[in-house]
């Protein structure tokens, strides 16, 4: 009969050990996952652009701005996305026609003069097809 001891294995190789079954399973994994969520990015697959800068009241573009887009049939905002450094965003829809409200959201945000900044007025899109459509959102 073998008389064999207890390895005592120190906590480091644990953690090693553990990260690499993850990375394992994220490696078999992460191409079934896509597959099975029900929206992908088809590039063949035709689509609408709402591209849009958001202006500060003194007309130079704002960094950071949350950008919210809805149907205009629907309450709740679908899209949620910021403005880059050149206050500019954009949105791929569904090809189709279609009506779209974008509006800011300005909590938290001020001028560098400290001034809260307000949103300007709701802007609606008509989409009809596989199109791309400018927009300016103001902020007072």
């Amino acid at each position: 009969m073998c008389n064999r001891r207890p390895v005592a294995v120190s906590q480091n190789t644990c953690c090693i050990a553990r990260l690499l079954v993850g990375l394992l399973l994220f490696a078999v994994l992460s191409p079934i996952i896509p597959q099975a969520s029900g929206e992908q990015f088809d590039p063949h697959k035709p689509y609408a652009l709402i591209f849009g800068t958001v202006w500060g009241p003194d007309d130079r573009p704002v960094y950071g701005v949350r950008v919210h887009i809805r149907r205009a049939d629907q309450k709740k905002a679908k899209w949620e996305l910021y403005s880059n450094h050149s206050g500019e965003f954009a949105q791929r829809l569904p090809a189709g026609k279609a009506d779209y409200v974008v509006w800011v959201d300005t909590k938290g945000l001020k001028s560098i003069s400290g001034k809260k900044l307000q949103p300007g007025p709701e802007v609606t899109v008509h989409i009809e097809g596989d199109e791309r459509a400018d927009i300016g959102l103001h902020l007072k």
